[in-house]
């Protein structure tokens, strides 16, 4: 299996690039998207919270790789191709945001209803008090499932694999099929997985530890 990997390295350095690049980007833009859906989900508008609660009822009721291939190969239907790396970037965001908004929308109710009643008597503006008061505290508690979620969004940029990016899984695939040694390559990639999400975890562990500290 070492010279297997050896020799799969120069490919596995990319793929991993690859794989990092994907799921930091799509973390980062899914939890803005997340963020302002939560924010939706808890307005005082009805017609704001129908439309975050659908959003977060398809992307959260249909696979993800259905929802990939919807945005690879449906959206040229309608003119609007994206790259490959482009698509997934974009399905993995629009799936990933459903999720987070709801771990966001635990920590923002989790804070005191007497916070808001606070901020609203110190004659603050909604997003000042948001700014200020209410964000800070339910980001806080927000930390850990965020920080899960991240770690299962590196694990779903394998599917990424199905609309043709070069990702680890891709080239496990690749590999494997050259050599004929596709267990090997599974349990080499699946390893990484592994190395990735551990030291995620041990991040995540930190960041909490951090706050607690600070905060506690």
């Amino acid at each position: 299996m070492e010279e297997l990997f050896v020799r799969a390295l120069p490919l596995l350095r990319l793929a991993i690039v690859t794989t990092l690049g994907l799921g930091f980007l799509s973390f980062a833009m899914g939890s803005v998207l997340g963020l302002l859906i939560a924010l939706a989900r808890i307005s005082s508008v009805p017609f704001v919270r129908a439309l975050a609660f659908i959003y977060v009822s398809i992307f959260r009721g249909t696979p993800l790789l259905l929802q990939l291939l919807v945005v690879y190969f449906g959206l040229p239907s309608y003119g609007i191709t994206l790259s490959p790396f482009a698509a997934a970037s974009v399905a993995l965001t629009l799936f990933v945001a459903a999720y987070l908004s709801e771990d966001f929308r635990g920590g923002l109710l989790a804070v005191d209803r007497g916070q808001w009643e606070a901020g609203m008597s110190l004659g603050m503006g909604y997003w000042k008090m948001q700014q200020r008061i209410i964000l800070p505290q339910g980001l806080k508690i927000a930390v850990p499932p965020v920080s899960s979620r991240l770690i299962g969004l590196m694990k779903d940029t394998s599917l990424a694999s199905t609309v043709t990016v070069v990702e680890m899984t891709r080239v496990a695939n690749q590999v494997g099929a050259a050599t004929f040694r596709y267990m090997d390559m599974f349990l080499i990639v699946g390893a990484l997985y592994w190395v990735i999400s551990q030291t995620l975890t041990i991040v995540q562990t930190w960041l909490e530890g951090v706050l607690v500290r600070r905060y506690g």
